[in-house]
């Protein structure tokens, strides 16, 4: 699971759309309607809300509206809840952000170059925008992270 920090225009159309899946799972798992994936780090954050599922699905509608813009249709009638109904915002420290936007241009350079050279060359990894759900903060990178080599 990959519940991407950085905003999602920066996200190739793969990541965009897994990250969609993804998310669709996040809500279930937070809502208590599948087994799998109960524990996964990246869901911390979520919960330490007052909202979890209000949180996540606010996740959700920024990454459908990032769809909208390219031109594809989410189907938003899988969401628990329309737009606008979470107030809620959280923090990202710059590290998580520079950690996830590194990790991503590399996956992307491997499989749409293209796109990481007009979308994301020229980004420095420390100034990636983040997801409009989140603010960025100085710190490191993330206790639930599960970083890679």
């Amino acid at each position: 699971m990959r519940l991407w920090s950085v905003h999602p225009s920066l996200l190739d159309r793969r990541a965009l759309v897994a990250c969609w899946r993804e998310g669709l799972l996040a809500q279930k798992v937070l809502l208590g309607r599948t087994k799998g994936y109960t524990n996964h780090p990246q869901l911390e954050r979520f919960r330490a809300t007052e909202d979890p599922v209000g949180t996540v699905v606010a996740y959700l509608h920024g990454i459908a509206d990032e769809a909208n813009h390219r031109g594809y249709s989410f189907d938003r009638t899988r969401l628990e809840r329309p737009a606008g109904e979470s107030t809620q915002c959280l923090t990202v420290t710059r590290g998580q952000l520079a950690y996830e936007f590194a990790f991503l241009r590399q996956k992307v350079l491997g499989r749409d170059p293209e796109w990481a050279v007009s979308t994301l060359e020229g980004v420095p990894a420390e100034d990636a925008p983040p997801h409009p759900l989140f603010t960025r903060v100085d710190g490191p990178v993330a206790s639930w992270e599960r970083v890679k080599d």
